[in-house]
C-alpha cells in the first residue's frame, strides 16, 4: 500500500483519482510548514502540491521514505531540487495543463491593457461617466513581440494572429523554417525586436540571462508607447525600469501577473495609470487545474507503481552500475551541449551526436539526453537527462544519434554537431586520466584543452605574431592564461586554426572589442562552462 500527501487544495478530479486506485492511500494536509512538514513527508511515499507550500532542505531533512514529490503546474521554485536529489526523491512537474490558460491570460492582459478595461471600471463604481477619459488602441494591425517560442509562447502567437496581429518572435533555437511554419517574423536580439513593436510578452523560465531582459538600458530603444506583459517569471522586467518607462512615456502600458517576491501587496506600479496587475492568475481556471491535478496524481501513481519517470526536473532513472560507468561520459557530453550552444549561438534545427569507442555500446540514450540537457540549459527551465530530448523535439530540433564501436585516437569519445540558420559547429572530447574532461575537436580542428571554467575561443588566420597579440592584450588588462591549445588546418602555416584560452578571470566587453581589432581574428566568444569537478544536480 502506497501513500500519497495531497499538500494543497487540488481539483476534486484528482481526489477523485486516488480514491479510485487501489493499492493508495491519500491525506489532505494543508498550509504544512516548519516542523509539522517536515514529520508529514517523512509518512508518506509520494506528495502533490501547488505553490502554496515551500519545500526546503529542512523539510526533507532526516527524511527515509519519501519517493516522489509531483507540482501541480510547471514551476518548480518553491521546491528545493538539489536537496530533493540527495535524499533520492524524484520530482516532477505537468508542464502540459496549464499552457492554454496562461496564453489566454497573456491576452486578457493585452485587451485589458489597449482598452483600459480596470480603469474605466472603477470609474462606474465611483460613479462617474467618463468615456473620453479612456480612450482606447486597436490591436489588429499592431506587432506584437514574443520572447520565448516554447509551448505557451506559441500558442500566444496563434491568438495573435487571430486577432490580426503581427507577429515577431525571439528564441535562442528558433530557425527561420520554423518561424515560417509558425507564421512569425524570427529576430536575432530582443534588442532588435524593441523599435519594432506595440507589444511585448514574455514566456521564459528566470534564468541569469533572462533577468532584467528590460531594463534601463532597453528603454532607449524601444518603441515610444510599448506596452508590456508578464505572466512569467517576475524578474524578467526590471521593476524599476517599468516603473521609469512609464512616468517617462516610454511605456504605454504595463501589464503584470507575476513579481519577483510572491505574494506581493505593495508596488508603486499598482497606482501608477496604465498599468493592470493581478496577483499570479496565470493558471487559475478550473479547466487548467483540473489538468493539472489529474496528471499529477497519474504521475505519482505510475511512479509509485511501476518505477515510470515522466516530466523529471532532478534526476535520472538510471540504476547505480550504469550512472557508475557512465558518469564520465554524461559529464562531457552534458558540457559539449553547453560549449556549442554558445559557440553557435544562433537557432538551432538539427543536432546529431556520434558515440565512438567502447562507449558506443552502452546506453547511449542518456548520454544524448545529458547532452540535449547541456543545449537547452540556459534556454529552458530544468532541462535535465529525463526531460530534455523531449523538449528538444518539441520545438521541432531534428536529433540523430550514431554508433562506431571501433577505436579512435581514443578508447571513447563524443562528438556533437548542432546546425540552423545556414551555420554548423562541431565539438568532440573525451575522458583523460582519473575523469578528466578534454575538449579534443573544434569545428573539425584536433586539439587538446579544457573543457571547465571560463574559455576564450577565437577563430583566426594561422599567421605569426597572433598568439602573442591575444597573450598580450590579456596581460595588459590583468588577465592570466591558464592553459592554451591551438588546432590549425593542414600542417603548413597561413590557412584557418582555432585556439581555445583557459581563463582565470572574466573579460570586459572593452577588452573583447580589443581582440576583435586583430585582423587576423575572424570569431571570438567568451564561452562559460562549470568548474572542474562540477556536475549538474541530476548526476550528482
Amino acid at each position: 500500500m502506497f501513500r500519497i500527501l495531497v499538500l494543497d487544495d487540488i481539483a476534486q478530479e484528482g481526489i477523485d483519482l486516488l480514491e479510485a486506485t487501489k493499492g493508495i492511500e491519500y491525506e489532505v494536509r494543508t498550509k504544512l510548514k516548519g516542523e509539522e512538514l517536515r514529520k508529514s513527508l517523512n509518512e508518506f511515499d509520494g506528495a502533490i502540491l501547488r505553490s502554496g507550500v515551500t519545500i526546503t532542505p529542512e523539510s526533507l531533512q532526516g527524511n527515509t521514505r519519501l519517493r516522489a514529490l509531483v507540482r501541480a503546474g510547471v514551476g518548480t521554485d518553491n521546491i528545493d531540487k538539489p536537496a530533493a536529489t540527495r535524499r533520492g526523491i524524484v520530482v516532477m512537474n505537468t508542464p502540459g495543463g496549464n499552457t492554454v490558460s496562461t496564453a489566454e491570460h497573456t491576452f486578457a492582459m493585452l485587451l485589458a491593457l489597449s482598452r483600459n478595461i480596470a480603469p474605466a471600471h472603477q470609474s462606474l463604481v465611483e460613479g462617474r461617466w467618463d468615456r473620453k477619459a479612456y480612450m482606447g488602441t486597436q490591436v489588429a494591425g499592431k506587432t506584437i513581440g514574443i520572447v520565448g517560442m516554447g509551448r505557451i509562447g506559441r500558442e500566444v502567437a496563434s491568438r495573435a494572429r487571430a486577432f490580426d496581429m503581427k507577429v515577431i518572435a525571439f528564441d535562442p533555437f528558433l530557425t527561420d523554417d520554423q518561424a515560417e511554419s509558425l507564421k512569425v517574423e524570427r529576430v536575432d536580439t530582443v534588442d532588435e525586436m524593441l523599435p519594432l513593436i506595440d507589444y511585448l510578452t514574455v514566456h521564459t523560465p528566470l534564468t541569469p540571462e533572462t533577468k532584467g531582459l528590460i531594463g534601463m538600458a532597453q528603454l532607449d530603444k524601444v518603441k515610444p508607447g510599448l506596452r508590456v506583459i508578464n505572466v512569467a517569471r517576475g524578474g524578467i522586467y526590471d521593476h524599476d525600469a517599468l516603473v521609469k518607462g512609464l512616468e517617462s512615456g516610454k511605456l504605454g502600458g504595463v501589464a503584470l501577473d507575476v513579481y519577483e517576491n510572491e505574494p506581493c501587496t505593495d508596488s508603486p506600479l499598482f497606482k501608477m495609470p496604465g498599468t493592470c496587475c493581478t496577483p499570479h492568475l496565470g493558471a487559475s481556471t478550473e479547466e487548467a487545474q483540473t489538468q493539472v491535478a489529474v496528471e499529477g496524481i497519474h504521475l505519482l501513481i505510475n511512479y509509485l507503481k511501476t518505477g515510470e519517470i515522466r516530466h523529471s526536473v532532478n534526476v535520472a532513472s538510471l540504476d547505480p552500475k550504469t550512472l557508475d560507468e557512465l558518469r564520465s561520459y554524461l559529464n562531457i557530453a552534458h558540457r559539449l551541449g553547453l560549449l556549442v550552444h554558445q559557440w553557435h549561438g544562433g537557432g538551432i534545427d538539427h543536432v546529431r551526436l556520434l558515440c565512438r569507442g567502447v562507449v558506443a555500446g552502452k546506453d547511449t540514450r542518456v548520454l544524448s539526453n545529458a547532452f540535449c540537457a547541456g543545449l537547452l540549459e540556459r534556454v529552458v527551465e530544468d532541462a535535465n537527462v529525463i526531460n530534455s530530448e523531449m523538449l528538444l523535439r518539441e520545438r521541432g530540433i531534428e536529433l540523430t544519434v550514431e554508433h562506431n564501436t571501433e577505436q579512435g585516437a581514443f578508447t571513447s569519445s563524443i562528438t556533437v554537431e548542432v546546425s540552423g540558420g545556414g551555420k554548423t559547429v562541431s565539438a568532440g572530447a573525451a575522458v583523460l586520466g582519473h575523469e578528466m574532461p578534454r575538449l579534443i575537436l573544434l569545428d573539425g580542428y584536433r586539439l587538446e584543452s579544457f573543457l571547465d571554467g571560463r574559455l576564450f575561443v577565437f577563430a583566426h588566420k594561422d599567421v605569426p605574431g597572433i598568439i602573442g597579440s591575444v597573450g598580450t592584450i590579456f596581460g595588459n588588462n590583468g588577465i592570466n592564461i591558464a592553459q592554451m591549445a591551438v588546432g590549425r588546418e593542414g600542417n603548413a602555416a597561413g590557412g584557418d586554426a582555432i585556439g581555445v584560452l583557459s581563463l582565470d578571470s572574466d573579460v570586459p566587453e572593452a577588452v573583447m572589442k580589443e581582440l576583435m581589432s586583430i585582423d587576423a581574428i575572424t570569431q571570438a566568444k567568451l564561452i562559460e562552462l562549470p568548474a572542474a569537478g562540477e556536475l549538474p544536480s541530476w548526476m550528482s
